[in-house]
């Protein structure tokens, strides 16, 4: 499969470019030669139906286009703004009406726009289109590349076997839960990658994984939660958007009820969804933000990387777990800076799929 890595280089050179746009520059540009004031330049951003405010991926997207847009003095409802798709199919117009308005480029926020986006993108050859979490495909599942669509893929695996050792080093029943929303190769990268971690530290820990077979579900989140904590297990990993948010609502309940369960958030710092009753043990990070920003910025200085796959990972800090670690043990926190070493030096390879991870070792 043709990839093509961002390097440390393009992360160090995105962190000056930050300094010293705060610090001001005589000449007004990036590095790059892109003015910081760009009040021609259109972007937008398509979500899914778990909508911009769903405390997880679209509004991490959301979050990385306002702070481009704001730094490049871009105007929010003119020079930026984002259209919530409430239903499936509502895609394909939202797309069209960023293509039809002249937009620089458009965001579509996760695999389930895929088939829209090569709609879009066949309909509208002279407008820019960056598919989210995923690669557009023939109906035999070939690989389809199309000069005016980027590919932005994430390695979730390799953030998710992080959080799969600092829940093996906690939990204190032996059992803990995955739910996921769709199921679908996407997210089994995060539950095999999640499994991998907890037995590569305890493989006597028994993993339960559920799929609710929706991003925007709280209420399947909180039944299926509520059977996972039942059924024993003191710490659940969701990878699920909106429906997540079920499953910190029936952690809190628990916990203010006296039980010691807790919540591994997913997509952003979750720590706040889990107050205040404190149930967010942490989060794996997966920095769409930083993804939705990258790829504005290279479009903004017309470096497109149309027809190609753009992947981040631990080597481009897009992957990990959250920076608020108040509730994780300096033991499990050293543990997992030795098992990140390994997987960047190539010792330690994460499964995606079922099958890599019945070979895991």
């Amino acid at each position: 499969m043709k990839k093509r890595k961002l390097g440390l280089a393009l992360s160090l050179v995105l962190a000056a470019g930050t300094i010293l746009g705060a610090c001001g520059k005589d000449e007004g540009k990036e590095e790059g030669g892109a003015s910081k004031d760009a009040p021609d330049f259109k972007v937008g951003l398509v979500t899914d139906t778990g909508g911009v405010d769903d405390k997880s991926f679209n509004q991490s997207a959301w979050e990385g286009l306002k702070k481009f847009g704001d730094e490049y003095s871009l105007e929010e409802g003119k020079g930026f703004r984002y259209l919530q798709s409430e239903k499936e199919a509502d895609y394909i117009p939202n797309l069209g009406k960023f293509a039809d308005g002249g937009y620089d480029l458009t965001f579509a926020a996760g695999f389930l726009l895929e088939d829209a986006v090569q709609t879009a993108a066949e309909q509208n050859t002279e407008a820019h289109f960056a598919l989210i979490d995923s690669l557009l495909a023939d109906e035999n599942w070939n690989t389809v590349w199309l000069d005016n669509v980027a590919n932005v893929t994430f390695e979730e695996q390799q953030g998710s076997f992080l959080v799969g050792v600092v829940a093996a080093k906690h939990s204190k029943t032996g059992k803990v839960g995955f739910v996921g929303g769709v199921d679908s190769p996407l997210i089994k990268k995060f539950e095999n990658g999640f499994k991998a971690g907890v037995k590569s530290v305890n493989p006597d820990i028994e993993v339960i994984s559920q799929y609710a077979g929706d991003f925007n579900k709280p209420e399947i989140g909180t039944s299926i939660a509520s059977t996972m904590y039942t059924q024993g297990a003191d710490i659940i990993y969701h990878a699920a958007g909106g429906t997540g948010n079920g499953v910190f609502t029936e952690a809190k309940n628990r916990k203010a009820n006296g039980e010691d369960v807790w919540v591994i958030g997913v997509d952003r710092d979750q720590h706040e969804e889990g107050m205040p009753e404190n149930v967010t043990l942490t989060s794996m990070i997966k920095r769409v933000d930083v993804a939705v920003y990258e790829l504005s910025k290279m479009a903004l200085d017309e470096k497109f990387p149309g027809g190609k796959e753009t992947v981040f990972g631990l080597e481009e800090d897009a992957v990990g777990i959250a920076p608020t670690t108040e509730n994780v043990s300096k033991e499990a926190l050293d543990l997992v800076k030795e098992y990140q070493e390994k997987i960047l030096a190539g010792e330690i390879t994460v499964p995606k799929t079922d099958e890599e991870f019945k070979t895991f070792k």
